[in-house]
């Protein structure tokens, strides 16, 4: 089966394949560490914020290693580590705290976090994405362009029309016992873009933006 797939599509296995693909896309990446990072975000970063029920918090150090994830899944944007490492670590622990608090209402979440320097809506909701999958898909921009035609527009705005469109996404698949996440949502529409691009660009294509910055602005 095919690898790919549309975000119109309502085949529930078309998606199952784009998923199960997820971290052999990854690693075909060649990215360092990426695959590692990658591991901390979708498996111990999540754990540890469950254990710190009910008052979950992210610390500073996780914020640095989840902020590696997101640029190098994506673009690489050195100026966003700077700030994010200079934040003091009290002030990300409680932005997260009042961030994870306002669960589920991403209206009021988002903007807990959006304070903080170096951290823009798309960052913000990897955070929350970590903690609460089945409310908050992170704002990737393969996704973005998968579910609404562009990637441009990094607001809070945009992530509330893009993050509702996951959710109903999720749920259209869901069935049963199998469950799809809008954060499962996110990483196939990933996973799918990654697919295609790799069958339409020349070999070692792939890293052709690895190393390139665009702009200041947080996302």
């Amino acid at each position: 089966m095919a690898e790919t797939v549309d975000f119109a599509s309502g085949d529930a296995a078309e998606w199952r394949a784009a998923l199960a693909a997820y971290d052999r896309r990854l690693a075909a990446l060649g990215k360092p560490d990426l695959v590692e990072v990658d591991s901390f975000y979708r498996r111990d970063l999540p754990d540890l914020l469950r254990r710190r029920d009910p008052e979950p918090s992210l610390a500073k150090p996780e914020l640095v290693r989840l902020l590696q994830w997101k640029l190098s899944r994506g673009k690489w944007r050195p100026r966003l580590m700077d700030f994010v490492k200079g934040l003091d670590d009290a002030v990300v622990e409680s932005a997260s705290r009042k961030a994870f608090a306002a669960l589920p209402d991403l209206r009021k979440a988002i903007p807990e976090l959006t304070v903080l320097k170096g951290v823009g809506p798309a960052t913000a909701s990897a955070v929350l994405a970590a903690y609460a999958p089945d409310v908050a898909p992170f704002m990737s921009d393969e996704a973005m362009v998968a579910a609404l035609g562009n990637a441009k527009e990094y607001t809070l705005k945009q992530y509330l029309t893009f993050a509702e469109k996951l959710q109903t996404k999720s749920k259209e698949l869901s069935s049963g016992d199998e469950v799809f996440t809008p954060s499962d949502v996110e990483r196939a529409l990933w996973s799918s873009a990654v697919a295609s691009k790799s069958l339409k660009a020349p070999p070692g294509d792939e890293l052709e933006n690895k190393s390139k910055t665009h702009g200041k602005r947080k996302r």
